[in-house]
């Protein structure tokens, strides 16, 4: 039997969701509260009064439901609040959805043995005329069966199911994991995070992006001794969690387990890291050139050219430089340079060639000219990676030779391409001596001719014809 919701816990909590709420927020919620007089508001308006008088106008039930209205709008979406509440709606549905599904039982018990009792064979033609209403209530429950099968049938499933595993999109549409266990890999961990429980006490919390091969969701998990333990790009399985609107939260009670590696699809990989790394809007380049100076978004594109990591002198600074790489992107709107500065310089996956999301950037007014800069969150992550050619090639120049790896000016497809390479491999391929004077000797072979593997601008294997 449902345990009904205590007046006191919820009042308890209620209490607790308040000291949260800076004095702003709770003149908003005040204010929200419509059906509570306003002189009454206004007389009562103390944070220690104010649940004992929203309780005693609403009720219990509607004064949970209201609550969580209330700060969806204010917006309080936070953990801190969240975890007082929710609770208390979760109780409140499976309630409601059980006496739904209670009512619907006895209304059709209720039909059929009244068909029984009432139909003889002169009553059969009066029988149907008066049971229309109950054939469309019974067309209904079945077309909303079928709904369901259909919806179950088109939904993804992993191809190693077992009874035991509930997958991450199952489980967002449910939000019930019971006995069951989600599998998925760590796409992206977050930092550290500090936390205040409703005791006061001062602990720390991070972040999972988490996908399998049907979803990706939210992980929060509590400890830090649980930090060095769950590592970016492992596969785990966690059980005894709670759900809370669309995020797994992993309490000291859950069981983790290291598991075996699941296929998690491109997208969905994604969709995972930008559940931790928080990101501005995606506009197209013509959008973001048209936007005013300092107006921080996100881009997608191609990336057309990625020049080499430089030093550059700050201005101001004494002695001081920074790094900066300069990425051009192109989307079916137009093209624009992005400046990479700082540590964002050294943290590109991508190479020419590559369709990526470049996220959290701002836009820079020079004279009539729109460039992009990174900022403290800017990441680029590859959409999908750049196609493998092969081919033949004519080296008819040298940009930069280092001991590391050589910028070459090459002819591919009749055309001139900036082509990088490793120079320990092409020395191989053309018997030439890494060493100091490694770009003379170069020089001094050229016209070079090849065949080559190529991915992006980047030559991964080089054969001298």
């Amino acid at each position: 039997m449902e345990r009904s919701i205590s007046e006191k816990d919820w009042k308890r909590a209620l209490t607790s969701i308040m000291e949260e709420l800076s004095k702003r927020e709770y003149k908003k919620m005040l204010h929200s509260l419509d059906k509570i007089p306003n002189s009454v508001k206004k007389s009562n308006n103390s944070k220690e009064e104010m649940p004992q008088i929203i309780i005693q106008h609403l009720g219990v039930e509607e004064s949970i439901f209201a609550m969580e209205k209330v700060l969806d709008e204010i917006p309080r979406r936070d953990d801190a609040v969240q975890e007082l509440l929710r609770p208390f709606v979760d109780k409140l549905r499976n309630k409601h959805q059980k006496e739904k599904d209670k009512g619907w039982k006895r209304k059709f018990s209720d039909s059929e043995c009244e068909t029984k009792e009432t139909e003889t064979p002169g009553q059969k033609r009066k029988y149907v005329s008066e049971s229309e209403s109950e054939d469309e209530e019974r067309e209904f429950v079945d077309q909303q069966k079928k709904s369901q099968s259909d919806k179950e049938n088109t939904r993804p499933s992993p191809g190693n199911y077992k009874s035991w595993r509930k997958t991450i999109y199952d489980l967002k549409e449910s939000r019930y994991l019971g006995k069951q266990a989600i599998v998925g890999k760590v796409v992206r961990k977050s930092g550290l995070r500090p936390y205040q429980t409703q005791k006061k006490e001062k602990k720390v919390m991070f972040f999972l992006g988490f996908a399998d091969e049907t979803a990706s969701i939210k992980v929060v998990v509590y400890g830090k001794n649980r930090y060095e333990e769950i590592m970016e790009g492992s596969y785990y399985s966690f059980r005894e969690v709670i759900i809370e609107d669309n995020t797994v939260k992993v309490t000291k009670l859950s069981i983790r387990s290291k598991t075996t590696a699941v296929q998690v699809p491109a997208e969905l990989e994604m969709e995972a890291r930008m559940i931790v790394d928080p990101q501005k809007p995606v506009l197209s380049i013509k959008e973001a050139e048209a936007s005013y100076d300092k107006t921080e978004m996100s881009v997608e594109g191609t990336i057309t050219e990625l020049t080499p990591v430089s030093q550059i002198k700050v201005k101001g600074g004494r002695r001081r430089t920074t790094q900066r790489r300069d990425l051009h992107l192109q989307d079916d709107t137009g093209s624009i340079r992005i400046c990479l500065w700082g540590d964002r310089a050294n943290q590109c996956p991508a190479v020419v060639g590559d369709s990526v999301r470049v996220t959290n950037v701002k836009t820079n007014h020079y004279m009539e000219t729109v460039s992009l800069n990174s900022t403290g969150l800017t990441r680029v992550y590859k959409v999908e990676a750049a196609a493998v050619q092969t081919g033949t090639v004519e080296i008819i120049g040298i940009i930069k030779a280092s001991k590391m790896e050589t910028r070459l000016e090459a002819e591919l497809d009749q055309q001139l391409k900036t082509l990088v390479v490793a120079s320990e491999l092409l020395a191989k391929a053309f018997g030439i001596r890494l060493g100091g004077d490694f770009e003379d000797r170069l020089l001094d072979k050229m016209p070079l001719s090849a065949e080559v593997e190529i991915q992006g601008n980047r030559i991964t294997a080089i054969t001298k014809m």
